[in-house]
């Protein structure tokens, strides 16, 4: 049974659409940056070589990314994973994953006697920082991302006394605070980064005062991809995300794109759920990928649109990542001197 989530709003070729405006010839823009940001691949990693270290099973407490084929691949390995810390034999390895937990959760795991490692990305340890401090200097404090989602648990769980999640713009009516000469908004780092701005645009029309976060809570990964997507777009009849469907990020690509102009736009975890009938009619597809998508899934795509006459692949970049992420501490290989 396919994953792939349709996601296309219907939007009609025009006169001046993509596939009037040029010649006959098939291509494939292929967004740049894409897939595996450094959170990401810290996270992977640290699951792998904590494989090597203490070998089969170790635990992961939810899905170490939002990636089906990441997560299926380290089950097939001897990795558990679990939803909660009480599902963890006593004494036993857990990795947190990227999303981060609550102090809760870590409280959990030590009166389990765990031993654990924590792969919370670190630019969302950032966003924790921030709640923390500012519930010591008891703001309100206005954390904008989507409600249910785990990082957004872990970060609310910071400071819950002080946090309100706001789910979107439609969600800027029902706000309270206490004192509204302080208030502070922050944010998930996987949202996209238009309707954040809308979001906050809104709660300011409510609370003149609003403090924005000390520097930007939307990950540089998730801000790239979406500029990608954004570039190449308004060129695309159709644009192919890569990701799955837990993946906000990946989710937020497609939209992005279907707001910058492209005229469909489709989420699949494998190349094996893109439907042909998506093909009829295009000339010019885009595909990018979630920032937890390994890059062996877009090739799959790719090879799959080749068998279809497009031979064309154009890169389309927009910038060039090379941050990279040190492993935690306790899987660090030991110095040399």
């Amino acid at each position: 049974m396919s994953s792939a989530v349709p996601l296309n709003l219907g939007i009609a070729h025009s006169a001046d659409s993509p596939s009037t405006r040029k010649g006959s010839a098939k291509r494939v823009l292929l967004a740049e940056p894409r897939g595996y940001c450094a959170g990401v691949d810290r996270a992977v990693e640290t699951v792998e070589k904590a494989l090597e270290k203490h070998g089969a099973p170790i635990y992961v407490r939810k899905e170490i990314v939002h990636n089906r084929h990441v997560v299926e691949t380290l089950e097939d390995q001897g990795v558990i994973f679990v939803d909660e810390t009480d599902e963890v034999p006593e004494g036993s390895l857990l990795v947190f994953s990227a999303h981060g937990v609550s102090p809760a959760v870590h409280d959990s795991a030590a009166e389990r006697n765990l031993r654990t490692i924590d792969a919370t990305c670190p630019l969302v340890t950032k966003v924790h920082q921030e709640a923390k401090r500012f519930a010591r200097d008891d703001y309100d404090i206005l954390l904008i991302g989507h409600e249910g989602h785990e990082e957004v648990e872990g970060t609310a769980g910071e400071a819950p006394d002080h946090v309100t999640i706001v789910d979107g713009p439609d969600s800027v009516a029902a706000v309270t605070v206490r004192d509204e000469s302080k208030v502070i908004w922050l944010s998930q780092t996987t949202l996209s980064v238009d309707e954040t701005m809308q979001t906050v645009a809104r709660l300011r029309e409510r609370f003149p005062n609003l403090q924005d976060p000390p520097s930007d809570d939307i990950c540089y990964a998730t801000q790239n991809r979406q500029v990608a997507v954004k570039a190449m777009a308004p060129e695309c009849d159709l644009v192919i995300v890569v990701g799955s469907r837990n993946s906000s990020n990946s989710v937020r690509l497609v939209e992005v794109a279907l707001g910058a102009g492209a005229a469909a736009s489709y989420l699949v975890d494998y190349a094996r759920e893109v439907d042909l009938a998506w093909l009829e009619g295009v000339q010019t597809v885009g595909i990018t990928s979630g920032a937890s998508v390994p890059e062996v899934l877009v090739r799959g795509v790719i090879e799959l649109l080749a068998e279809h006459g497009y031979n064309d692949v154009q890169p389309v970049t927009t910038a060039n990542e090379t941050l990279v992420f040190a492993l935690p501490r306790e899987l660090r290989a030991a110095r040399t001197s």
